[in-house]
């Protein structure tokens, strides 16, 4: 049994990256370890369903999944909270996690899988740190494997021909919005990171490594990429802002990318689930005039059942108007 936490993860692994941010900012005692043949072993001992990351206690109880390792290791060291004193920024914060978890991924694996010089630098990056001693050849051969794998499953987070230039056009405007927000504040809700700064950053930043998602940060979103490399080793520097103070410049991504994108979205995969007994059947939906159309997430209709408990329980004074006003409130009262 180890003394501390022992977070099993990947370098290309948003969700992993976002677990160890977090550790990082609170300072707990922790050892990353790699996901790869030679920790396969350990890793398989504890793990539920084959993915990362896996944080495994210094009690050697074990957690997977993200949100709920961040949430259960909040409850244990809420401070320096990540939630906001504002109810309603405070909301907003888990509405931007969620969205990050669940669109944020789209771009990322997106912009990671779509064209050759991704596909390339990136499969040869996943090979190369799961075959830690392997030859040339041998990390050669792992990286076509992985290549021809990974751009076969483009369709799960929805991306195909039809969707490709919406989630580019999301993912740029996104930037774009994300970069005017944070010209004034170091993190999304203020002077330290938040529940919403986990979860979108991991994505981000993920994108940003792979040379597309990173040719268009640094050729656009300069304030972004100052909030990519602060989130790596997060550090407060002030308090959170309420929304008031928020609003101006974080409500124009809040309405534009989940209450027009994300929102409709989320609902459409739900019923289309409820409609299908297999899951299987694809769906289409109209986000922001255009046509969108995939197969159902399962995984995603257990998060936004989440998150409509994160509304009920809010019970945050004028949250619904902000809500209404973001084009969200009708799904999440659903």
């Amino acid at each position: 049994m180890a003394n501390v936490d022992r977070i099993f993860g990947a370098e290309l692994s948003p969700y992993s990256v976002k677990v160890r941010s977090y550790y990082r900012y609170k300072g707990l005692p922790h050892q990353w370890i790699v996901r790869n043949a030679t920790t396969m072993g350990e890793y398989q001992k504890y793990a539920k369903i084959p993915i990362v990351p896996l944080v495994v206690r210094a009690d050697d109880t074990a957690i997977q999944d993200s949100t709920p390792i961040l949430e259960a290791m909040e409850a244990e060291h809420p401070e320096p909270s990540i939630h906001p004193v504002d109810p309603v920024a405070a909301f907003v914060s888990a509405l931007i996690e969620e969205f990050g978890d669940e669109w944020g991924n789209k771009w990322m694996f997106h912009l990671r899988w779509a064209r050759d010089v991704d596909q390339i630098a990136s499969a040869g990056r996943i090979a190369s740190s799961m075959m830690a001693g392997a030859s040339e050849e041998q990390v050669a051969a792992a990286a076509s494997q992985m290549r021809e794998r990974m751009v076969d499953r483009v369709w799960f987070v929805g991306s195909n021909e039809q969707t490709g230039p919406q989630i580019e056009r999301s993912f740029r405007e996104g930037l774009a919005l994300l970069d005017a927000h944070l010209a004034t504040r170091p993190y999304l809700f203020g002077g330290g990171p938040a529940f919403g700064d986990f979860g979108l950053w991991g994505q981000i930043y993920e994108a940003w490594t792979d040379p597309t998602g990173g040719g268009l940060v640094e050729g656009s979103a300069p304030n972004v990429l100052d909030w990519i490399h602060r989130m790596t080793w997060p550090r407060a520097e002030g308090e959170f802002e309420d929304w008031a103070s928020l609003e101006p410049t974080l409500m124009p991504f809040v309405s534009g990318q989940i209450g027009q994108l994300f929102m409709p979205w989320t609902l459409a995969n739900e019923r289309a689930i409820s409609q299908s007994s297999e899951g299987s059947e694809e769906f289409s939906v109209e986000l922001a005039g255009e046509t969108w159309t995939q197969k159902p997430q399962k995984y995603h209709a257990k998060s936004l059942a989440t998150l409509r408990a994160k509304y009920a329980a809010a019970a945050a004074p004028g949250l619904d108007s902000v809500l209404e006003q973001a084009g969200c409130l009708a799904g999440l009262k659903t």
